[in-house]
């Protein structure tokens, strides 16, 4: 006997990747269970389902960053309170990260992918669960998306939630309207200058040497071009050095609405006398609406 659920919940992360850096990234998760029917004549109860499987699910991936530890060019320390990453590519600038453990999902894997995340996911949810259930198949896919998206990655210092993990993402949709029409190249533009970013709240920018490194890493100070970002949260403090060419620094928190409205107020301001109206995406189905016109 199966049972399934669909759309069970979407997972919001972001993950390392040698070819592209810091990848942000939105996918839903569908599952399937297999096994004998219980006392009450289910495999599983659908409550069960929905809160105690996306539970663990949450718990392990999402709003967290995903390192591929088998990968050649990563490299990690576990301190007592805090974990240490490193990515270190050929011809690259580095990453590095000092964060409380709880924002990274170490992925016994050399790539970061839907494959890889399965397998996490699946050997961590059969522990939890009750012996009559004898299969388990996880499906993960992005949303589809018939026109520009783009991936960030962001953290939220002041959000109580899991939102407060400096490398945190998502896949999202972008949607501009200009004088109450779509916008293809508009949508085109923002998809494009947002590609695989990272977005720095300014006042979160500090100097390399207010970055907690190991004595083997000191010379990270020194690399030229890098973003120095640290901030305290209430899940404890959370550091980064990341290559400036993939970021962009803005003056405010960079929650979906305050975004949505950067991008359209940029935008009428650079098509002075139309009416801009962007629907913002924060993943899969969620988001903020903004119009606006600038004479």
């Amino acid at each position: 006997m199966k049972l399934f659920v669909n759309n069970l919940t979407v997972i919001d992360y972001s993950y390392l990747c040698s070819e592209r850096g810091m990848v942000g990234e939105s996918l839903i998760v569908d599952i399937e269970l297999d096994g004998s029917l219980n006392d009450e004549c289910m495999v599983l109860d659908f409550g069960l389902v929905k809160k105690q499987i996306k539970a663990v699910i949450d718990d392990e991936v999402d709003h967290k960053l995903l390192v591929p530890v088998k990968n050649e060019c990563i490299s990690f320390n576990v301190l007592e309170e805090m974990t240490q990453i490193l990515l270190d590519r050929p011809e690259q600038l580095p990453i590095y990260l000092n964060c409380p453990h709880q924002a990274f999902a170490l992925i016994e894997k050399d790539i970061v992918d839907e494959e890889a995340i399965i397998a996490h996911l699946e050997t961590v949810i059969m522990k939890v669960l009750p012996d009559n259930v004898t299969g388990l198949v996880l499906k993960l896919a992005p949303e589809p998306m018939f026109g520009p998206f783009y991936h960030y990655t962001h953290g939220l210092k002041k959000h109580d939630g899991n939102c407060q993990r400096i490398a945190h993402g998502h896949r999202s949709i972008v949607e501009i309207e200009r004088n109450g029409e779509k916008a293809e190249d508009l949508e085109l533009y923002w998809a494009s200058r947002w590609s695989d970013i990272y977005l720095i709240t300014e006042d979160d920018l500090t100097t390399p040497q207010d970055i907690n490194v190991p004595e083997e890493l000191e010379a990270l100070r020194n690399v030229p071009n890098l973003y120095s970002v640290a901030y305290q949260a209430p899940q404890g403090r959370f550091e980064l050095m990341i290559p400036e060419n993939v970021c962009e620094v803005l003056d405010f928190d960079t929650t979906v609405e305050q975004l949505t409205h950067f991008i359209a107020h940029t935008l009428a301001s650079d098509n002075k006398g139309d009416e801009i109206s962007v629907i913002g995406y924060e993943g899969v189905d969620k988001g903020a609406m903004v119009t606006a016109t600038i004479n």
